[in-house]
């Protein structure tokens, strides 16, 4: 007979199954510290890359530090481009531009409903939809950040923004999505071989200060642990619910 103890209808959580899943949580909790223990490992070295990391602010030390191949580098500066591209449709002048193209198509679907008798019925429905139809885009060739220029590919370009929609006929449209010219920010690179170290991170609006903070944070070991506690949970529960006769003989 089972020791009596918590009767939730479908199930019943025993006394012995209490005192069983403690240790299952104790074992469960110590793997968590021994991952993220690991976790922070990782972040430590991480951060020691940032924490060594000289920041420039001035084009004069920006162009000593590509120069006798310092290293690692917060940069603090404009972000520019050199040649501008555009699509003859749009007004204006952009870093980078994407054109996508859409279809208004019709399609069919299957749809099941019941009646108040509680009886099906299956239809065909058509509805129509904007769909992707392809895409093209422009990007400069050449950016400048703090004074000095550059390949394009040399920096990470802010996030595109929606420019405008213009519809060629009543089932054909393009979307404009566009960089500006001009930002600034703060990038974390290479200097080395007189140069930046390719797709350079840009960190738009962002001090130098502001972006180590952001860089440093341990958003990662914080996931994680709420991440491990939903798994415990979910174990724990997943051992209530299912028949544990075995621990009462």
């Amino acid at each position: 007979m089972k020791n009596r103890g918590f009767d939730f209808g479908d199930f019943e959580i025993t006394k012995r199954e209490i005192l069983a899943s403690i240790s299952i949580i104790a074992m469960m909790l110590l793997i968590g510290f021994v991952i993220s223990g690991r976790i922070s490992n990782y972040i430590l070295d991480r951060n020691e890359k940032y924490n060594k990391a000289i920041k420039i602010e001035s084009s004069e030390l920006f162009e000593y530090g590509m120069r006798t191949d310092v290293g690692y580098a917060f940069v603090y500066g404009d972000l520019k481009a050199v040649d501008t591209v555009s699509y003859p449709e749009i007004n204006g002048e952009y870093m980078y531009i994407e054109k996508i193209e859409e279809h208004y198509n019709m399609h069919t679907r299957t749809v099941t409903t019941t009646d108040s008798k509680g009886k099906t019925h299956t239809k065909t429905e058509t509805y129509w939809s904007w769909d992707y139809a392809g895409s093209e885009e422009q990007r400069c060739s050449e950016i400048t950040f703090l004074g000095h220029i550059f390949p394009s590919n040399k920096v990470e370009f802010p996030s595109t923004e929606h420019i405008d929609t213009i519809k060629e006929s009543s089932h054909i449209r393009h979307k404009y999505y566009g960089v500006d010219t001009e930002y600034i920010g703060t990038i974390f690179t290479e200097l080395r071989d007189k140069t930046i170290s390719d797709n350079s991170s840009f960190y738009e609006n962002s001090t130098i200060e502001e972006t180590v903070d952001y860089l440093e944070s341990d958003w990662e070991l914080w996931l994680f642990w709420v991440i491990w506690i939903i798994v415990i949970g979910l174990c724990v529960f997943g051992f209530y619910y299912i028949d544990n006769e075995w621990i009462e003989n």
